[in-house]
């Protein structure tokens, strides 16, 4: 199931990657730059939630696709993040949260499935809103300009991306404390 449309889509957002990171490398004004890199990064991030809808519809679910697409989607906001990090506009200590706990959270997981308790740390509504989160702050820090004059992206980016952080914690937390009834019962 390598080359299904749902597979495709998630190996899109992993393509994307490099695209955005070099759109800052041609030789361009910064602000297209950063109308290129924010409309790559909503495009690709969208099909976060068409591919599933697709794999559902299409009868088109595989374990590969279940097992690709959370990487496809660290690998995109870890990358955006360096990124953001590197034109000044994500403190790293955010970024050292962010990309901590998605690896942190990926390693538990891998142990509980091991540990057949995969259903403890099964995706709980608490990571979605991060997730969603830090989807809206990435393209606002990205883009780093009013729109309308009205909305300043970089300021409200900075906000979420803060508030983004404060939920990987917490979520992590609560992720955490679910795994621990299971480790302490595996310790004994």
């Amino acid at each position: 199931m390598f080359f299904t449309i749902p597979t495709l889509l998630t190996w899109a957002r992993i393509v994307a990657i490099p695209l955005i990171v070099g759109v800052y490398y041609l030789p361009l004004e910064m602000a297209l730059r950063n109308e290129v890199a924010t409309a790559l990064f909503v495009v690709f991030a969208a099909t976060d939630w068409f591919d599933g809808y697709l794999a559902r519809k299409l009868n088109q679910a595989s374990a590969f696709g279940a097992f690709l697409d959370p990487v496809a989607d660290k690998f995109l906001v870890s990358a955006s993040l360096l990124v953001l990090v590197h034109l000044g506009r994500v403190d790293v200590f955010v970024a050292l949260i962010i990309i901590g706990r998605e690896i942190a959270i990926s390693a538990l997981r891998e142990w509980m499935a091991h540990l057949g308790a995969s259903k403890s740390v099964a995706v709980h509504m608490l990571g979605k809103v991060k997730t969603a989160v830090q989807m809206i702050a990435i393209p606002f820090l990205l883009f780093d300009a009013p729109v309308a004059g009205l909305l300043d992206t970089g300021v409200w980016g900075k906000w979420l991306i803060w508030l983004a952080a404060v939920l990987t914690i917490w979520s992590m937390i609560y992720y955490l404390q679910r795994a621990l009834p299971e480790i302490r019962a595996r310790a004994r």
